[in-house]
């Protein structure tokens, strides 16, 4: 079976669907860890790239039917990746590797600062995935293109300035 667009269009809107989503999970629970106490510098980070994902994230949904933006989508995803797991290792220092409890905020269940660490990690696998499902798409794209390439039509008649012809007599 083939990769094609037909196939790519409904997998890249779930993805982007679940990439989004996650984001704004952890874009919520980082906001309400800032307001609930103590603030670190690894939680100003993630706020930031929670709330920058949420809108970089938005050209995705349209390029399944745009694919002249599926160059900026792919720029954005690996861009994205990177700080997505950034983010991630940093949660991982701070709830995983020592007490979570004590670390920033203090007081707030482990459960809930786990919970915000699992939907960095979705982020991050999400926004790697649409890296290649992106590609995968523009590549169906474009050899769909090639396959049927736009065929100028043939001027069948003669041009007007030209001689006419006579019919040779019999």
């Amino acid at each position: 079976m083939r990769f094609s667009s037909t196939i790519a269009k409904p997998l890249q809107l779930i993805l982007r669907t679940l990439q989004w989503c996650s984001a704004v999970i952890v874009l919520g629970l980082t906001s309400w860890f800032i307001n609930k106490g103590p603030r670190g510098q690894h939680i100003i980070y993630q706020e930031v790239i929670a709330a920058f994902s949420v809108v970089c994230f938005i050209p995705a949904f349209i390029s399944p039917f745009r694919p002249a933006l599926s160059k900026f989508v792919i720029f954005v995803d690996i861009v994205f990746s990177y700080l997505w797991l950034t983010a991630f290792i940093f949660a991982a220092q701070d709830y995983s590797w020592h007490s979570c409890y004590f670390h920033s905020p203090p007081g707030v269940a482990c459960s809930r600062k786990r919970g915000n660490e699992t939907f960095m990690f979705l982020s991050f696998i999400f926004t790697f995935l649409g890296i290649f499902l992106e590609g995968g798409a523009l590549w169906a794209y474009k050899r769909g293109q090639a396959a049927h390439p736009v065929v100028e039509k043939q001027n069948v008649r003669a041009p007007l300035d030209a001689p006419a012809e006579v019919p040779a007599p019999v």
